[in-house]
């Protein structure tokens, strides 16, 4: 028999493969899955009992010409909390933008107006409604074949699918709303997303929002992420959006850093290629999540306790057959005793 040892190439290759895996036939990761830095939402949950909180400060300036002359300089945050709760395909999350700037109109008489108040702010619900990888074991990675393992598959051009259910909720008055948006108004939301070979990751998210008010929005978000290694990722996203009140084409730029497995940092750049008003933004964020997560089912099914009950029955059966075989020794000298008894 041949022993086979790996190189250490293969081995790497072998433990970021099994990784890999691990994580697309779950929710759960061993390491953190946050949606920063873009402001697309993944199809896939934090998993279940794992709390986990995204945040970034950033910097906006915004400028229109020519007519109707004005500029915007502020700063803001982005912040998001989720939940997974009950099952890995639910989550709970509440989410939102505060801004705070000052609006310089260039005019014969310039005036400034100072603005502070959440862009938007709501909290609802995802649930994963399909997931591909669910019951792909069979694609198992080849150990001794980098390159079959780049390649690309068909089956990765089916998506997972999420959909989104929740609640904006606007103050009066708020100058980044339409006038008379109050309350609360319905949001919904389709989440796809596709993982593809090579570390490359495409989300698409289909977004209507303040539904029935007089500011209902429209926004498509598309976003392509790559990671080179475990600890670096870039990405690259464009943003729809459209309403009677505001529309606008953005795109963003960036990066992040896996610092250890519950944290991560984040930074990008946003922009447009309009002068009605024209924008640009920079931010730096970080995610960090409380892992309380427990695996359910393990070994193909088979529960934690199960599986300690199975053991606990190993060792009586095996207890039961050393017994029995010390017992049957026994029967045998007894025998062999009677026996020489006899020929006496």
């Amino acid at each position: 028999m041949k022993l086979m040892i790996m190189s250490p190439f293969k081995s790497k290759l072998f433990f970021l493969l099994c990784l890999t895996t691990t994580q697309v036939f779950c929710q759960y990761t061993d390491v953190i899955n946050s949606n920063r830095p873009g402001v697309s939402r993944s199809a896939f949950s934090v998993g279940t009992n794992v709390a986990q909180l995204e945040i970034g400060p950033y910097s906006i300036k915004e400028e229109r010409t020519p007519a109707a002359t004005y500029e915007v300089s502020g700063f803001g945050i982005d912040f998001a909390a989720r939940y997974g709760l009950l099952f890995e395909e639910l989550e709970l999350n509440i989410e939102g933008t505060y801004q705070n700037d000052t609006k310089t109109f260039s005019s014969n008489f310039s005036s400034e107006e100072k603005r502070a108040n959440f862009k938007f702010l709501a909290i609802g619900a995802k649930y994963l409604v399909f997931d591909p990888y669910k019951n792909a074991e069979e694609d198992k990675p080849n150990l001794y074949s980098w390159k079959a393992n780049q390649q690309f598959k068909w089956k990765t051009l089916i998506p997972a699918v999420s959909v989104y259910l929740g609640a904006n909720y606007d103050t009066k008055p708020n100058p980044y709303t339409f006038s008379g948006i109050e309350g609360f108004s319905p949001k919904v939301m389709i989440a796809t997303q596709n993982n593809f070979s090579g570390g490359w990751v495409f989300v698409m998210n289909l977004i209507k929002d303040r539904i029935g008010t007089d500011q209902s929005d429209f926004q498509y978000i598309l976003t392509l992420t790559h990671s080179f290694n475990q600890k670096w990722v870039i990405f690259g996203e464009t943003q729809g959006i459209k309403s009677d009140f505001y529309a606008d084409n953005l795109f963003r730029f960036g990066g992040a850093y896996l610092m250890g497995k519950d944290i991560q940092l984040d930074t990008a750049v946003t922009f447009n290629t309009k002068d009605t008003p024209s924008v640009f933004s920079m931010n730096f964020g970080a995610s960090y999540r409380l892992d309380f997560h427990e695996d359910k089912e393990i070994d193909n099914g088979i529960s934690a306790k199960n599986k300690g009950q199975r053991k606990v029955n190993r060792r009586g059966k095996k207890r039961k057959k050393r017994n029995k075989k010390d017992n049957t020794v026994e029967d045998i000298n007894k025998q062999k005793k009677k026996d020489i008894d006899f020929d006496e």
